[in-house]
């Protein structure tokens, strides 16, 4: 499973996080977050993918901030409908990968805290690259507290998904139980955020390291 960490926000600190070579980093660009970025993201290594995460923005606002930071992914973490994601999928093969050459990747989110109705999936596939599952807040995402992951026993889907929401230190074994389930079967990657946080936005570089190390081992 490749890991994302989410919620970046400080430059030094950006980097210390990439020397750890996650697969995905996160950079908010939703105003109302207190991890909202609206700095520059640093150089970063060519194997860690900059992720845009995106609330209910413009079409015309993510075109450009996909552009101006060279991201390699945009997650949709509101009510964006499957006409805007198809949208933003021709947007960004024609207007960024004849530059980039690059496959910039569609992330939906969907909250869920004790079921889902699997059905709204349905008008995403084929549109989307991932769905996202995070626990179901006052907020959207950054609330610190698990989903039932046995929810994901009825997964009815073969678009590989991301496991987010409330997970840290704590999670790793259960984590790995989760591995050898069934419902894993599809779970692309793990994303984490607010568990491993000093303050919004700013990471504790030791216990991610060790989070890493535990999942691997």
């Amino acid at each position: 499973m490749k890991l994302k960490i989410c919620g970046m926000k400080y430059q030094e600190n950006i980097k210390a996080v990439a020397a750890l070579q996650p697969d995905y980093l996160g950079f908010i660009f939703y105003d109302k977050s207190s991890r909202f970025f609206d700095g520059k993201i640093p150089q970063l290594p060519n194997s860690i993918k900059k992720v845009g995460v995106f609330v209910n923005e413009s079409l015309d606002k993510v075109i450009n901030l996909v552009g101006k930071h060279n991201l390699q992914a945009v997650q949709l973490h509101g009510n964006e409908s499957p006409e805007y994601c198809t949208k933003l999928k021709s947007f960004c093969h024609a207007e960024l990968d004849s530059a980039s050459h690059q496959k910039i990747e569609l992330i939906k989110v969907f909250s869920i805290k004790d079921s889902f109705n699997f059905d709204i999936l349905k008008p995403y596939e084929g549109i989307v690259d991932y769905f996202l599952f995070d626990t179901k807040g006052k907020l959207p995402g950054g609330n610190g507290y698990t989903f039932n992951w046995d929810v994901l026993k009825n997964y009815p889907s073969t678009t590989p998904y991301f496991l987010s929401g409330g997970i840290g230190l704590n999670e790793v074994e259960k984590i790995k139980a989760f591995k050898k389930s069934p419902a894993s079967e599809y779970c692309y990657a793990i994303d984490v955020n607010s568990k491993f946080e000093i303050e919004p936005g700013l990471k504790n570089i030791n216990e991610l390291e060790k989070f890493k190390y535990e999942l691997q081992h």
